[in-house]
């Protein structure tokens, strides 16, 4: 009855049962699912030790700890033993149940779990397929919830987006999105489409996301879905950044395809034309639609080599490509174009395509010959420059060195030229110029080249000319020269002035005819202009002597072997010293003791003069500064050059070395040549008073010998005149000089002037000036000029020196 009633129980329950003598631990009821599970019949079962079912040594001593009572309720997994021997795995729980107080037993369940170790294996299984593809994925993946949790990952996503290693092992969604973030370029960019997906629950999207460090991923985004629910999205990222290099560079390779200045044309191997671009249409003047299929052997031509593609081909087959000048045979007009054609192969060196590059020369040529014009012509006047004449003269020179003869070069200055430009114009300047040009054209023979060299400096060859056909040239450019101008209603009379040098007696090239030509033609500049002379050998002597001296003169300030001498003024009627006059000496180590009046015409011409008035300036002021602080002030005089007095800065220059030197301005007086006092006269007159508000004195150098306006005299700021020395010289027995010296000396009386009569040799001069009531002189009567230290010495053997304060 007991059996049957834990039948009924047994068969109740959903999972196989047992129940079983806790005393012998046998099997006293089973249901057919106990059955089923180990593969014995019911009858087989019933009194069978259930030690016999299990597998494992731990099952035995897990009944054991039954038996003894040692739990009521235990839980846990083991094996059965299936008839055939398998081992059935199990999910086990045995329990202390009784019907009765006195009648205990176990009851134990066993839930057969293959099925779902089955399940977990495939699971298993499945999870590590998913997982080896993803890892074999060449593309980064990342799969999210909604939420944007992290849920998985590859390698292939950590390595694209550099995730540190700390994120790898427990990555959240925001600190792996917050590192993502950090690595895009464009960080709004980013979250903004992010948002997207979020908001529009997109089932799919593609975009692409640059990084810091360089890379391009194709982001490409699917919804996750289960149920028909979206339940998060996977995220697959490419680089594509090879490939985004490839396809911008394909883009730009067809931009500039389509956009070549040079026309452009790709050909099959044989030479059919496959592609063209816009610049290949207009050149060849055919369409597109006309080009393609046809063949390039038929676009050019070349009429001195009518086999020009023979050489194409050999060109492309030999050494891959082939550059060349012919002919478009396309086209309404024939035009010259230049071909550079390429040749492309396979890896196995066949040809299979070939590029044709080509560009019409039209524009090319037209400059060329522009240049070449510009480069041997003359801009203004379409004269040949000195190149050209360089070539011609060349020429011409080694004919008469191989056949005698004579040739000769004619170096022509424009007088005055610089007034023209100064009063009409630098564009009515150039129209004299031409005209001027045009004119010493007509005087020559077609034979003969006229250059033009500088502004108004022109150059004439005249071939197989001898020096009376020289001459004969020469005046006639001088005649026709010398006709009036008129330019602009102005009319107005112009010169030159011309030097001739003859091939092969005063050179045998260009640059020496030219130079003794200009060296001839600077002798004509220097004895008045508006006439020609020939070249002659002692004029490359003067002038390279000139050159020499100037050079010399320059090292001598540089190396500081200029000096200041010092020659005494005396009055006349006491003997007492007045002042000085700063005399510039220099002595060369070559040249010697070299005359001021040597040096000092050069030093104006060159403008050398300004640096060295300057210095005398510095010096002068200098050494009075000694002597006012030694306690014995005396008038220091200095000669002022017309360029020195013409700078825009002489007075603030005069009044900032008295300041430096802290000089009283008395005690400086500086000497001007008539010359200076009348050029620009309203500016001498300013710049004069602005001296005199100094508080200097201003005195008028060598009176007499320039041609001053007594009306403008009187207006002068000045104080005192300085009689020449070329008067004082024939006094007293020359009656000329004695009448100039004794008007002289009366004007200045009448004008209040003080007058030093300079040069002053005998006594018997120096006695004629007093009687004159002269007030003053110098000369070697008194003493030369004398360094500074030997000058004191002569002011302490003189009565004292009447200095005004």
């Amino acid at each position: 009855m007991t059996t049957v009633i834990w039948r009924t129980f047994l068969d109740a329950l959903l999972d196989a049962a047992w129940v079983i003598d806790p005393k012998t631990l046998r099997i006293v009821a089973a249901n057919q699912i106990a059955v089923d599970l180990v593969g014995l019949p019911i009858a087989e079962l019933i009194g069978k030790p259930i030690v016999e079912l299990t597998v494992t040594p731990e099952d035995m001593y897990f009944w054991e700890d039954v038996a003894a009572g040692l739990a009521d309720n235990i839980y846990s997994e083991s094996l059965l033993r299936h008839v055939d021997g398998a081992a059935v795995a199990v999910e086990r729980r045995v329990s202390r149940v009784s019907l009765s107080a006195d009648e205990p037993m176990y009851l134990m369940n066993a839930r057969d779990l293959r099925e779902q170790q089955q399940a977990r294996r495939d699971l298993e299984d499945r999870a590590a397929e998913l997982a080896a593809t993803l890892e074999s994925s060449a593309d980064g993946i990342l799969v999210t919830d909604l939420a944007g949790n992290v849920r998985h990952f590859n390698r292939r996503f950590a390595l694209l987006w550099q995730v540190p290693d700390e994120l790898l092992d427990a990555p959240t969604g925001q600190t792996l999105q917050a590192h993502m973030l950090g690595q895009v370029q464009d960080a709004d960019d980013y979250t903004a489409r992010l948002q997207q997906f979020a908001d529009e629950q997109l089932r799919e999207g593609c975009d692409l996301v640059h990084l810091h460090s360089g890379r391009i991923l194709e982001r490409t985004s699917l919804a996750q879905c289960s149920r028909g629910r979206t339940m998060g999205r996977v995220f697959a990222f490419r680089d594509v950044t090879q490939r985004a290099m490839v396809e911008s560079r394909l883009q730009l390779a067809a931009k500039v395809f389509e956009s070549s200045m040079d026309a452009i044309f790709i050909t099959d191997a044989a030479f059919s034309i496959l592609q063209v671009n816009p610049r290949c249409e207009r050149l060849t003047g055919s369409s597109r639609s006309q080009l393609l299929g046809s063949s390039s052997r038929q676009l050019f031509h070349d009429p001195a080599q009518p086999d020009y593609f023979d050489q194409v081909e050999l060109g492309l087959a030999f050494t891959g490509k082939w550059t060349g000048e012919v002919w478009r045979m396309a086209g309404e007009q024939p035009c010259a174009v230049e071909v550079n054609w390429v040749a492309l192969r396979d890896d196995a060196g066949e040809l299979t395509h070939t590029v044709c590059l080509f560009q019409d020369l039209t524009e090319k040529l037209e400059a060329q010959k522009r240049i070449e014009t510009l480069a041997y012509t003359d801009v203004l006047t379409g004269l040949p420059n000195r190149l050209l004449l360089t070539q011609r003269v060349d020429l011409a020179i080694r004919m008469v060195q191989r056949s005698g003869g004579s040739c000769a070069v004619l170096f022509i200055n424009l007088d005055r030229f610089k007034n023209i430009n100064d009063s009409l114009g630098h564009a009515l300047g150039d129209r004299v110029l031409v005209e001027v040009s045009q004119r010493m054209q007509l005087c020559l023979r077609e034979v003969d080249t006229l250059c033009r060299l500088a502004a108004d400096e022109f150059v004439a060859f005249l071939q197989d000319a001898t020096a009376m056909g020289a001459e004969i040239v020469t005046r006639r450019i001088l005649q026709t020269v010398a006709q009036p101008f008129e330019v602009d209603g102005t009319s107005f009379s112009l010169g030159c002035s011309i030097g001739i040098a003859m091939c092969p007696e005063d050179g045998r090239t260009v640059d020496e005819l030219i130079q003794c030509a200009n060296t001839a033609m600077h002798r004509v500049k220097e004895r008045g202009r508006g006439n020609f002379r020939f070249y002659q050998p002692q004029m490359n002597v003067d002038w390279l002597s000139r050159i020499k001296l100037d050079h010399a003169m320059r090292q001598g300030m540089e190396q500081q072997r200029f000096a200041l001498h010092y020659q005494p003024q005396v009055s006349l009627a006491s003997g007492h010293l007045l002042g000085a006059e700063a005399l510039l000496r220099w002595v060369d180590p070559e040249l010697g003791n070299v005359s001021p009046a040597t040096f000092i015409p050069l030093a104006e011409e060159s403008g050398f003069i300004i640096k060295i008035g300057n210095w005398v300036l510095q010096e002068a002021v200098r050494q009075a500064t000694l002597w006012q602080n030694k306690g014995m002030p005396i008038v220091v005089s200095i000669n002022v050059s017309a360029l020195q007095f013409q700078q825009s800065d002489f007075v603030e220059r005069v009044a900032n070395c008295l300041k430096g030197a802290q000089l009283a301005p008395s005690l400086l007086e500086l000497e001007l040549t008539e010359s200076i006092l009348i050029r620009d006269a309203n500016e001498s007159l300013a710049r004069l008073h602005a001296l005199a508000a100094l508080g200097l004195s201003l005195a008028i150098d060598d009176f007499g010998t320039g041609y001053s306006s007594l009306a403008y005299l009187k207006k002068l700021p000045i104080s005192k005149l300085k009689i020449d020395r070329a008067f004082v010289m024939g006094l007293p027995s020359d009656e000329s000089d004695r009448a100039i010296v004794s008007a002289t000396i009366g004007m200045a009386r009448a004008l209040k002037f003080a007058v030093v009569a300079e040069g002053v040799e005998t006594q018997e001069q120096r006695d004629y000036l007093h009687e004159l009531q002269c007030g003053s002189y110098q000369g070697f009567l008194c003493s030369k000029g004398l360094p500074a230290a030997e000058f004191e010495q002569l002011v302490l053997r003189l009565p004292t020196a009447l200095v005004s304060s």
